[in-house]
């Protein structure tokens, strides 16, 4: 296999770093790095990388709806998820919304490089951990599922709205980000509340965290 570009995306440095160096180490490139969603998806549809290395809980945009705009944008763009949340919800939205693979960061030395070359070849690549959430929940019956699930899904700029509303932004804060007015920004609030079927914030950031949007 020849030389794989990567793009790196997390706003921790750190992380990039140790990522950069298991890439290198192991002769591919890394071609940029991104530390928001928005700017990973820049890079990606700029750069055209084999593989996207993106970490979930991003500033922004998060992981998930980055990864949806990459493939739409980039489809021969593959993009693994590298993060430290084991919620099984997350886990199926993951490949629900086009990444190829799902790593936790706690075994990111031992199978990052394997994931790569995996997913590099449009393949999926499955760690212990992530086969074992998604065979319990192909087990589980669809009815003790559907108790807590909201009874309508979210559209994309409503999920956007949760991450700004979960980070602290104001619905003023909202509307700036989004360029939309603020009455706009309250009807998808409302929206959102009911489809969620949670009564106030904390209960939007409970939402947020347990699915993997921000970091608690």
């Amino acid at each position: 296999m020849g030389k794989l570009r990567i793009l790196l995306a997390d706003d921790h440095e750190f992380i990039r770093m140790g990522s950069r160096a298991l890439i290198e180490k192991h002769g591919w490139v890394v071609c940029g790095e991104a530390k928001t969603g928005y700017e990973a998806i820049k890079l990606a549809e700029k750069l055209l990388p084999d593989v996207v290395v993106l970490d979930i809980a991003m500033p922004d945009l998060n992981g998930l709806e980055a990864t949806r705009e990459i493939k739409r944008l980039v489809p021969q763009t593959e993009v693994l998820i590298l993060t430290g949340s084991t919620s099984e919800q997350l886990v199926k939205d993951v490949f629900e919304s086009g990444a190829r693979s799902y790593i936790y960061k706690t075994d990111a030395a031992s199978q990052l490089v394997d994931a790569i070359e995996t997913v590099s070849q449009h393949k999926p690549f499955f760690t212990s951990k992530v086969s074992e959430i998604l065979f319990a929940r192909f087990m589980q019956a669809e009815n003790s599922r559907k108790a807590d699930a909201p009874g309508e899904p979210l559209t994309r700029r409503e999920r956007e709205i949760v991450q700004l509303l979960a980070e602290g932004k104001t619905t003023k804060e909202v509307a700036d980000f989004c360029k939309i007015s603020v009455k706009t920004a309250e009807t998808h609030r409302a929206t959102i509340m009911a489809k969620l079927r949670v009564h106030n914030v904390a209960l939007l950031v409970r939402h947020a965290i347990r699915n993997g949007i921000i970091e608690a």
